[in-house]
């Protein structure tokens, strides 16, 4: 009927995530001005900065890639198209973020180590991480007909990178911070890395749904293209 309601998955994300975009959009424009304001550590000086996008960035890296390997595994052993749709969204914000953290890394590294790069145990393990996601991208846009189960594969090989990532700046012996840099934050620069990291975040579940939300709508004109052709060869 003309005047049926419309179903869930045409409805889009809702008023919800449009709020969530502006406030994404007002805490970016402000974000900036935070960082500037905080305190210049003694040691590294204003690249120091570049901490408050590069850790978020990071952080994001993993918990995408830890998203993608729960919805593979949910396609693998559950069937669940759903599970499918939330690895291949997530599996791109991993590639999304890795990019931002491979590129704000080295920035930071130029001034720390006198060079962009070193084959550091943590800069190597996260630069796999991220090839690997890329690999599972390429794999779900040209694998053809067993592209699903390939990808699964290489989101539960990613998954278990991310601990290796996180470990192995205690394991091994890097020129890399560890993990413990956070909590000897002063006051004002720990109030700046909470509100990047949750900003973030945020922005992540904004692409998330709104990614998500894409892929289902693609999925189901898939669907309905798929069942116009049998009408019409019937």
């Amino acid at each position: 009927m003309a005047n049926q309601a419309a179903t869930p998955s045409s409805r889009g994300p809702g008023a919800v995530w449009m709020a969530a975009v502006v406030l994404c959009i007002l805490g970016f424009a402000y974000l900036p001005q935070m960082v500037v304001q905080a305190p210049i550590e003694r040691t590294m000086g204003p690249v120091q900065k570049i901490f408050y996008y590069h850790v978020p960035c990071a952080w994001l890296l993993m918990l995408s890639t830890f998203v993608c390997a729960g919805g593979s595994i949910a396609y693998l052993f559950k069937g669940s198209m759903r599970g499918d749709r939330v690895a291949r969204v997530s599996a791109e914000l991993a590639v999304l973020f890795g990019i931002c953290t491979l590129v704000t890394g080295p920035l930071w590294g130029r001034v720390a180590w006198g060079v962009y790069w070193q084959w550091d145990a943590r800069l190597t393990s996260s630069l796999l991480l991220w090839l690997v996601m890329v690999a599972y991208v390429m794999a779900r846009r040209f694998g053809g007909p067993a592209s699903r189960k390939l990808a699964a594969a290489l989101a539960l090989f990613a998954a278990a990178d991310v601990p290796l990532v996180y470990l192995s700046v205690h394991i091994w012996r890097t020129i890399h911070p560890k993990t413990t840099v956070v909590p000897t934050l002063g006051k004002e620069m720990m109030g700046v890395f909470f509100t990047s990291l949750g900003m973030f975040t945020l922005l992540w579940v904004v692409l998330f749904v709104l990614r998500g939300h894409l892929e289902k709508a693609r999925d189901e004109l898939d669907t309905l293209a798929l069942d116009v052709e049998d009408h019409l060869e019937a």
